[in-house]
């Protein structure tokens, strides 16, 4: 046996593997579907889940960027409301809380 054929045998963890790769891996498991409009952190959720791994909690919490977004779009919005009532105040603190969420954000991509 060579090197390729061990480093073929041994199985990449799914952290380390592609979104590629977890795609073709997923659509080989049966109950996943919609394997093509996941992001990488949902496919290894849903290949996890299906596989039955349990993994453990850790401290570090995982961001959601569609979450975010999605309040950042409301956040605007109230914002331009804002400005429309002459609310200076508000205005600028909806200004500085869509600047923190930017930042979050940018930080978990």
């Amino acid at each position: 046996m060579g090197k390729k054929e061990d480093k073929q045998k041994k199985e990449k963890s799914l952290d380390a593997m592609t979104a590629k790769e977890l795609r073709e891996l997923a659509l080989t498991l049966e109950g996943i579907s919609g394997v093509h409009v996941m992001n990488k952190n949902e496919l290894i959720d849903a290949i996890r889940k299906a596989k039955g791994i349990v993994v453990e909690k850790t401290r570090r919490r995982v961001v959601d960027v569609r979450a975010l977004k999605l309040k950042l779009q409301e956040l605007r919005e109230k914002k331009s409301q804002a400005r429309e009532a002459g609310n200076i105040r508000l205005e600028d603190s909806l200004r500085r809380r869509i600047s923190n969420l930017k930042k979050k954000t940018r930080r978990a991509a």
